[in-house]
């Protein structure tokens, strides 16, 4: 490759050296060439300048200080930007060293032989880039580059510190508060200076201002972890989560080119620190690990507020069995109400989308009537009852062995949560039933038939068969229910995150308008019922609306809801009269009434679950052990997941 070759020839050149040597065994075939080299003095000479002339116009500190790091500080400028770079490939003609290095390094292979690289080659190595580097007509000490990035990274960090975003909930309103992250960037640029100056590695002023750098690093990495705190109480921002990432990723840069510019044996930390540039390399080009990353705050935030909902779902004795009885027999005495209205909403011949605007509307008015009576439907239990159990498990993830008192716990809370909802199923239908045959019995003797006609109960008979799709409609009606309830958590944090409800209760027009008492019972309302009501509203339109959606694609979805399809062939019932009794369609819509309900409450329940445990991290060690606990009360005690205890 002449030294003439064009900036992308000699950047295809150096891609290709890489590309060949990692087709075998890297480290050997790198510890080959250096050695090569030592015995070619001339050879060397023309490598030096080849890579002097690759490597002219890189700027060394725009990669340690940029590479890996978002170059705007916001999460969904990241996911552009990540699949910008997953979908458009990157031209080799390039002045910017982070994409050449992206281009040259493959972070799995290459991580491996060069942390296989020996100590000898390793030097080598160095060396024979430092001297291509020094080939320039100003050869500036490698140094400087390291002292340029780490005051690059410090008012990179400065700046996000005091952001008006973070200030507040860093704490940073104060002068004294805000100290550590004013001094960074000066301090940095004191090192630099320094540096710059000639002042040896080792200098007492280096050494002081050093050590001055790394206490403020640590104080401003400190006080961005400490807003995890303030967001677990006052709600989550994926934005702000995504900048104190950012800012603890940059103070970790920091320390790592701190420890290359003072090591005595500086081929060591700088091997170290390529090795974290291809983590970081491999790390951006994943888009779940941005989410993973960048979500699992705001999952646990709704996983643990739903986890203090649900335990209001769970029973535990027996006035609260029957407690639980009471509240679902309101519920099954509002659905048949909804039953009726579907049915009318229907007969109203709107096109598709308003029919299902219209069924949709009708569900959420019926569910934010049962939210506000206090009543309840039994679907909607699991989704808040899985984070409650997730919360029990990751309490007994503390423990390497787990107790017998802890297994025997584990399996208590699940009889306990069974039973409450075998409770709620029970109470909605042992009322939705008999609600709607009484009405239907009433419409046939004021009105001579039934409120729905004879065409539309033989329709019902054939949609709610279990010889039909019922049963992957049911499934799918569960990810709705466990859907309303991530909505459910995500509007609760938002009106946390807004403070609305201290808005309510201070904000100057509010007190005017609603009076000083009211303003105050108006923002402890909406605080206390935020969430139920978003995932009434939300469960009631995605129950409607989503099917019409779906036949707009073509796609032939519906929903199977337990206590509203077991409302409608009840209704079916009062209209065919007793001898629908008689006919086999009857009973399959009966027999899918139980699978139904199972897999509404089996989908939301197991979804709600994996994302409560996995935001949480829980990595439950004796599973097979609280498996077979559970197997065996299930066979010798049955009576405890159907039941409430005697006393």
């Amino acid at each position: 490759m002449p030294v003439q070759a064009s900036r992308a020839e000699r950047h295809l050149w150096l891609i290709e050296v890489l590309r060949w040597a990692r087709r075998g065994d890297g480290g050997a075939a790198w510890a080959y060439l250096l050695r090569q080299f030592e015995a070619q003095p001339a050879l060397r000479a023309q490598v030096v300048q080849l890579l002097h002339a690759t490597l002219h116009g890189l700027h060394l500190e725009g990669l340690l200080a940029d590479h890996g790091f978002a170059p705007r500080a916001a999460f969904m400028n990241e996911l552009g930007e990540r699949l910008r770079r997953r979908l458009l490939p990157a031209s080799p003609d390039t002045d910017d060293l982070g994409t050449l290095f992206e281009l040259l390094f493959e972070p799995g292979p290459d991580g491996h032989w060069l942390q296989a690289l020996g100590d000898d080659a390793l030097q080598a190595l160095g060396q024979l880039l430092a001297e291509a580097w020094h080939a320039r007509d100003e050869p500036p000490h490698w140094r400087e580059p390291l002292a340029s990035a780490i005051e690059l990274l410090a008012t990179q960090v400065q700046s996000a510190g005091l952001s008006p975003e973070l200030r507040v909930r860093l704490g940073l309103n104060s002068q004294e508060a805000s100290r550590g992250f004013t001094q960074l960037g000066r301090t940095a640029q004191d090192l630099r200076e320094l540096i710059e100056a000639g002042q040896p590695t080792h200098s007492p002023e280096v050494l002081q201002q050093v050590n001055a750098l790394r206490a403020l690093i640590d104080a401003c990495e400190a006080r961005a972890k400490g807003v995890h705190e303030h967001l677990q109480a006052w709600g989550i921002s994926v934005d702000v989560v995504f900048q104190i990432d950012q800012i603890s990723a940059r103070c970790r840069r920091m320390e790592a080119l701190l420890a290359w510019l003072l090591s005595p044996t500086p081929h060591r930390e700088g091997r170290e620190l390529v090795l974290g540039l291809l983590a970081e390399t491999r790390q951006r080009r994943s888009l779940r690990a941005l989410f993973t990353q960048h979500y699992a705050l705001l999952a646990r935030q709704v996983a643990e507020r739903s986890a203090e909902t649900g335990e209001h779902y769970i029973t535990r004795d027996r006035a609260a069995y029957f407690d639980m009885l009471r509240r679902a027999a309101g519920g099954g005495l509002v659905i048949a109400g909804t039953t009726f209205m579907k049915f009318v909403a229907g007969a109203m011949g709107l096109s598709v989308f308003w029919a299902g605007f219209a069924a949709g509307a009708n569900y959420a008015l019926s569910f934010v009537l049962i939210h506000l009576l206090h009543w309840t439907v039994a679907t909607k239990q699991p989704a808040m009852t899985a984070p409650a159990m997730a919360a029990r498990l990751a309490q007994m993830d503390r423990h390497d062995r787990l107790s017998d008192e802890q297994v025997q716990g584990f399996v208590d809370e699940v009889a306990h949560l069974l039973r409450s909802q075998m409770a709620g199923i029970v109470g909605n239908l042992a009322v939705v039933i008999p609600v709607v045959l009484a009405v239907q019995a009433l419409a046939q003797l004021a009105l001579g038939h039934g409120l729905i006609g004879t065409v539309k109960a033989e329709h019902v008979l054939h949609d709610l068969t279990l010889l039909g799709p019922t049963l992957a409609f049911a499934a799918f009606t569960g990810t709705l229910l466990f859907a309303s309830s991530l909505v459910a958590g995500w509007v609760e944090n938002w009106f946390v995150w807004h403070r609305l409800d201290s808005a309510l209760q201070w904000n100057p027009a509010a007190r005017r308008w609603l009076g000083v008492a009211r303003a105050a019972r108006w923002a402890a309302w909406w605080r206390e019922n935020i969430s139920g009501l978003a995932a009434n509203v939300s469960l009631g339109f995605m129950l409607g609306v989503v099917p019409a959606l779906a036949t707009f694609f073509g796609l032939p979805i519906e929903v199977r809801h337990v206590t509203l399809s077991t409302g409608q062939i009840a209704a079916a019932l009062g209209t065919l009269g007793l001898q629908a009794l008689q006919a086999p369609a009857f009973w399959w819509c009966v027999a899918a009434i139980p699978l139904t309900g199972l897999l509404n409450v089996g989908v939301s329940f197991v979804l709600a679950l994996r994302v409560a445990l996995r935001s949480r991290g829980v990595q439950v060690s004796e599973r097979g052990r609280l498996l077979r606990a559970l197997g065996r009360r299930l066979l010798r005690q049955p009576r405890q997941f159907l039941l409430p205890p005697s006393a």
